[in-house]
């Protein structure tokens, strides 16, 4: 039985990843991730939405329907609308800001923001997560919690109804994922 588990990321990425636009989480990690720092510890998550008002600013690609994600501040969201499941395919700790850069076509965010998050602190690196992601059969609405807040990476979720994992579609053909990910890999090594 699969942990309900969420990873928090903005909403137009999340969108990106669960419509097949792209395959790759690109993450430095949140204030709240502990000593080790960030680490993909899940094999198997939710994707969370989450907003702030540059959000598309900071991107190369937007949703089809932005507004919708426009959620109001942490202390005054109400509910929370999950569409997408991910598993994690593979991981990489990347160093060199050449292979970094060398992802641009795979992904959405702006250079300027990847540097950010590659530079951000004496460590200079990315964890890169490359995820096969898949539509649930229906919307999954649930109630906010403040648990949800906060600059944290992973969020426990309520239990979701029975038999959510069989009706569940890729939101990419194999064939294009399996390109991905010789691509990614052919990069990264």
């Amino acid at each position: 039985m699969t942990d309900n588990i969420g990873f928090k990321e903005w909403a137009n990425i999340c969108e990106a990843i669960g419509t097949g636009v792209m395959s790759l989480i690109l993450r430095k990690g949140g204030i709240h991730e502990g000593r080790g720092g960030f680490e993909f510890k899940h094999k198997e998550f939710f994707l969370f939405p989450t907003w702030f008002h540059t959000q598309g600013e900071k991107l190369t690609w937007q949703a089809p329907n932005p507004e919708r994600f426009v959620f109001p501040p942490e202390d005054g969201r109400t509910s929370v609308d999950i569409d997408y499941f991910c598993t994690l395919e593979q991981v990489w700790r990347v160093t060199e800001w050449d292979k970094v850069a060398a992802l641009a076509p795979h992904h959405v965010w702006a250079e300027d923001v990847i540097k950010e998050r590659f530079v951000y602190d004496e460590d200079s690196c990315l964890n890169v997560a490359l995820v096969r992601s898949y539509k649930l059969p229906e919307r999954w609405s649930f109630p906010y919690s403040k648990s949800y807040g906060g600059c944290r990476s992973w969020v426990n979720l309520p239990e979701l109804a029975p038999g959510w994992r069989e009706a569940l579609v890729p939101s990419v053909e194999d064939t294009t994922f399996a390109a991905t990910k010789a691509a990614v890999s052919a990069l990264l090594g």
